[in-house]
């Protein structure tokens, strides 16, 4: 079902149910006919399990529950209140949100629901118990048509890719933590501006390191591992410090005997993109537990090319933010909430024009607008004016270098195609995507972020296109710059004219 369908199949469920709403008669029609004809569930009876028993002093009925998705359902007739208690069979006076947490107490904790949604037949309350007294998010029947990805929760199962993703990124954050507090008890004045901005970029740069060895960026598997293990403790400061340094230096640039000196440091490619260029940067004595960290739980017992960039930048920034340190916390906007601003803004729109592309019969004609489409799609350009460590910029330029991977399918049609060496099949570029940031470390962090990002999805293009690619030395640039978005121009980043979204709150069109 394309996005335009859904659209109008949401638009006539709200218009056949306007004024409808018998609780005891009709809930159970209303819910098999939202998830059969507005989102797709072939057999929307094996999906939704209704009255199912639960033992309180007395026997109780739970509504609806959707055990795939993890959603808790209390029903209630058209005009109810969702936000005034209810007399209960036992006396006990309860909203239809307590009377849904009452239940959850009864089940077997691994039947509790991610999701409880109350609701009325003319407004859903949606509450998220990963934030149990967080408030409700509310969609009317009557804005259905505009608003349906926002029930969209009720049949993703979650896709498990994304769930590893997420497992592996938040472990990655927590070994970035552990890193960092060891390297911060090894400076002289950790609390220096000069000694925090440095153990930042330190962080930054392993972890690039790291993604790197495993994702086959830097040559064979292991190989950032393998150079450094060649030290002892007290050697591998230095090290690092000529690592650092051969990475940002051009091959033609670099000592001409240092083959013969080192073979394993210049062995390493040429990385560009700023990284690497700040040789300022101080860099405190390695113990052995440092050594240890780095080398076996940072690199022999973790992979980095399974992390989501998406949700990786974000924890990264606040797992090293000295404010989300202190109080503990931590925040970043989920995947599912970034597509709930891009989906309808502009990617359904992509992605109904792609599919629309693709059910043209005649070959050439295809081709020649999956051609037009493909630079369109590059053609675009995006900012976010507080992205943060850019985790709407990454998850926008993953979604349409996706699309663009749908273009290259469609015409390579299973066949190698040659490229040269100065030619590239893929036209959607990070430089495309622009931010604005306060915070200096979060700049890194976000361009970091869309590194990896570009990395793997030229990863997925080898797998369609059966050619290597070169991904080093980086060859574009994020464009996002350190400043005050509520005190700067904007068109000193990007000119408006050039400019076709910016993804803030709320969202607007260029």
């Amino acid at each position: 079902m394309t996005a335009a369908q859904q659209q109008q199949a949401a638009k006539n469920f709200a218009a056949y149910w306007k004024g409808k709403g018998y609780e005891k008669g009709e809930s159970q029609p209303f819910w098999l006919s939202l998830l059969r004809d507005v989102y797709g569930v072939e057999h929307p009876e094996q999906f939704i399990q209704f009255e199912e028993q639960v033992h309180l002093d007395h026997t109780s009925f739970i509504d609806g529950t959707i055990p795939s998705t993890h959603v808790l359902i209390e029903q209630k007739g058209l005009g109810k209140d969702l936000n005034k208690p209810i007399k209960q069979s036992d006396g006990a006076l309860l909203s239809p949100f307590e009377q849904a947490k009452r239940y959850i107490l009864e089940l077997p904790v691994s039947q509790h629901p991610r999701w409880v949604v109350t609701c009325n037949f003319s407004t859903f309350y949606v509450y998220d118990m990963e934030r149990p007294r967080g408030e409700p998010e509310m969609i009317e029947l009557a804005n259905l048509e505009k608003e349906y990805y926002r029930l969209q929760f009720l049949v993703d199962a979650g896709n498990e890719h994304l769930k590893r993703e997420m497992e592996v990124s938040i472990a990655a954050g927590e070994i970035v933590g552990l890193l960092y507090d060891a390297f911060y008890k090894q400076y002289t004045n950790p609390e220096s501006e000069h000694s925090l901005k440095s153990l930042n970029k330190l962080c930054v740069r392993l972890v690039f390191c790291l993604y790197a060895e495993d994702a086959g960026i830097f040559g064979h598997h292991g190989m950032f591992h393998d150079y450094l293990a060649a030290f002892n403790t007290r050697g591998m400061r230095k090290a690092l410090v000529d690592l650092f340094r051969v990475l940002d230096t051009k091959p033609q640039d670099r000592d001409p005997y240092l083959k013969d000196d080192n073979p394993a440091l210049a062995a390493f490619p040429y990385v560009n993109g700023g990284l690497f260029s700040d040789e300022t940067i101080e860099i405190p004595p390695f113990t052995d537990e440092i050594r240890n960290l780095l080398l076996v739980k940072a690199s022999e017992n973790f992979n980095w090319s399974e992390i989501s960039p998406t949700i990786f930048g974000a924890v990264f920034e606040s797992t090293l933010n000295p404010e989300t340190r202190r109080s503990g916390g931590m925040h970043y906007t989920s995947i599912e909430n970034i597509h709930k601003v891009i989906d309808p803004l502009f990617l359904d729109g992509l992605k109904d024009e792609l599919a629309g592309i693709c059910e043209i019969p005649v070959e050439r004609t295809k081709t020649a607008k999956l051609r037009v489409f493909q630079r369109k799609l590059a053609s675009l350009s995006f900012l976010d004016p507080a992205c943060g460590s850019g985790n709407f910029l990454t998850e926008t330029y993953l979604s349409l270098r996706r699309l663009e991977n749908k273009i290259l399918l469609e015409l390579s049609h299973g066949q190698v195609t040659m490229y040269t060496a100065s030619e590239s099949p893929i036209q959607v570029s990070i430089s495309q995507f622009y931010g604005i940031e306060i915070n200096d470390f979060a700049v890194t962090v976000a361009k970091t972020a869309l590194w990896i990002a570009e990395s793997q999805m030229m990863k997925e293009t080898e797998k369609i296109l059966l050619v290597p690619l070169e991904f080093l030395p980086l060859k574009t640039n994020a464009c996002i710059v350190e400043g005050n978005a509520l005190r700067m121009d904007w068109e000193s980043v990007v000119p408006k004219s050039k400019l076709n979204y910016i993804m803030g709150n709320p969202p607007f069109v260029g």
